[in-house]
């Protein structure tokens, strides 16, 4: 495959390639095809955008603290909000205040690397008195847009003192929006509330089978990639050890292969066989790696890794069941 070839393919995934999205039904076939995606582009990160997909095309894509002047934003933000008052996407907050829209049959795995395991509790980690306040009114009054509560929080916060008390909130998965009001903004909620279906989907998902999925989904939207991409993208929220070895797992699961495209060599998914023994591609879900090898594959790295991966803000209190 030559560098051009892989941008095409790339290019006609992320309905870059003068296939925009129009209609909710399109939105919904784009999120489920490449499974996550950023709201805007972003340059160190290689992914696909919301943004483009609506446009039809990469040229000229803001990032996020232009994206206001552009006037394919507003139109492509409404559609995006069509799909998360639906529950069809769920949004996350990278840090760098980058947002990540997701496919709400992926959304449980996210959930269980970045999540609290006691979603209806106070947040597990150390937030600011504000936002703790924030997070005891959704949870009693909720949706809220900020208005609202500026006013039920008491002492009235400045706005900027709000904003950063959501994100505090919106950043460990215990709150998310959930709508969008000319008169009110956007309309928040605790996530428990809002996503309780795709909460219920998290139960038996261990952090190894989500991490693994997730880069599995990575992988096939992007067709390919080097491994430094990879890991820049997810070590955003993760430690690069436990990355190395989800990817350790996916190869020895065979689930991987490679790609030479100019002087690099890529990794990308392994390609599915067809029923006639060929090697076809089928356009189609692939299954995730075996439960049993990926696991094992974990639990032989767990012993060198356990101290440092233990000390990792993330990776504290992220102990799942099963």
């Amino acid at each position: 495959m030559t560098e051009q070839e892989l941008q095409q393919q790339r290019a006609i995934q992320w309905r870059v390639a003068g296939n925009p999205i129009r209609t909710l039904d399109d939105a919904r076939s784009f999120l489920d095809d490449v499974g996550f995606c950023l709201v805007y582009p972003v340059r160190s990160l290689l992914a696909p955008t919301f943004l483009g997909a609506y446009a039809g095309s990469a040229e000229g894509l803001p990032e996020a603290k232009q994206a206001f002047a552009d006037p394919r934003t507003q139109p492509a933000i409404d559609l995006m909000v069509r799909l998360l008052r639906e529950r069809s996407a769920f949004e996350l907050l990278l840090p760098g205040e980058i947002v990540l829209l997701v496919a709400a049959s992926l959304f449980p795995f996210f959930y269980v690397l970045f999540g609290d395991r006691n979603p209806k509790g106070l947040p597990h980690v150390k937030v600011s008195p504000l936002a703790m306040k924030v997070f005891e009114v959704l949870r009693k009054r909720g949706p809220l847009g900020k208005l609202k509560l500026r006013e039920l929080v008491g002492h009235e916060p400045t706005p900027a003192a709000l904003d950063r008390a959501l994100g505090e909130l919106w950043a460990i998965l215990k709150i998310t929006r959930v709508d969008y009001r000319k008169e009110e903004g956007a309309l928040w909620d605790v996530l428990y509330r809002w996503a309780r279906q795709a909460l219920n989907r998290t139960f038996g998902i261990t952090f190894p089978e989500a991490l693994t999925a997730l880069l599995s989904k990575y992988l096939e939207s992007v067709i390919a990639a080097d491994q430094d991409d990879i890991e820049r993208f997810f070590s955003m929220h993760l430690p690069r050890q436990k990355i190395r070895e989800a990817i350790h797992a996916l190869q020895a699961a065979r689930q991987l292969s490679y790609l030479t495209v100019g002087s690099k060599t890529l990794t990308r998914m392994a390609p599915l066989l067809a029923e006639s023994g060929t090697a076809q591609v089928r356009n189609k879900r692939r299954t995730l790696p075996d439960k049993n090898s990926v696991a094992q594959v974990f639990k032989d790295k767990s012993s060198s890794s356990k101290d440092s991966s233990e000390t990792h803000p993330v990776n504290k209190g992220l102990r799942r069941r099963g």
